[in-house]
C-alpha cells in the first residue's frame, strides 16, 4: 500500500498520466464531432489523431520534471530529449509506416479481386493511423505543457 501512495504522490509522473489521457479525452472529442461518432476504445488507443497523446505525455512529464527538479538537472536533460526523440518518431518514422499501410492495403485489396489466382495474404488489412502530422505532435506538445503548468500551480 506505500508503494501505492508514493506513485499516487510522484506530481511527475501523476502529469505525465494525465498528459496522455487529457489528449486522448480530446482526441475523442474531435473525432466525436468530426465523424458523428463515438468510440470508447479511442480513449486507449493513443495512435494518430489530434492531438498526438505521445507529445502530450512527453512534454507534460518534462514540463513538471523542470518545476520540480529545477531546468539545470540531469533528469531535466534526459527527460526534455526523451520528448524530442518521441516526437521526431511519431512525426517521421511512425507516420511513414501509416502511409506505407495505406498503399500496402491498397494492394492487398486490388489483388485480392484477381479472378485469375489471386494472392493469399496472411496479414489482416494492417494499421495505417500510427503516426501523427507535424501540427499534431505540435498541438499535443502545447497541450502536454498546459496542462503541466497548470498541475504546477494547483498542486504549488
Amino acid at each position: 500500500m506505500e508503494i501505492l501512495k508514493l506513485i499516487i504522490s510522484n506530481k511527475i509522473l501523476v502529469t505525465a498520466f494525465l498528459g496522455y489521457f487529457i489528449a486522448q479525452i480530446v482526441k475523442c472529442i474531435i473525432e466525436a464531432v468530426m465523424d458523428h461518432t463515438f468510440s470508447i476504445r479511442r480513449l486507449f488507443s493513443g495512435n494518430g489523431g489530434m492531438p498526438s497523446s505521445h507529445a502530450s505525455t512527453v512534454c507534460a512529464l518534462a514540463t513538471m520534471t523542470g518545476f520540480i527538479e529545477g531546468v539545470g538537472t540531469f533528469q531535466f536533460a534526459m527527460t526534455v530529449v526523451f520528448a524530442i526523440v518521441v516526437m521526431v518518431d511519431a512525426s517521421g518514422v511512425r507516420r511513414e509506416t501509416g502511409n506505407q499501410a495505406v498503399i500496402l492495403n491498397e494492394l492487398m485489396e486490388y489483388f485480392g479481386k484477381l479472378k485469375d489466382n489471386p494472392p493469399r495474404f496472411s496479414h489482416d488489412k494492417l494499421k495505417e493511423l500510427i503516426g501523427h502530422t507535424p501540427l499534431q505532435v505540435q498541438t499535443g506538445a502545447a497541450l502536454g505543457v498546459i496542462i503541466a503548468v497548470a498541475a504546477h500551480f494547483i498542486w504549488k
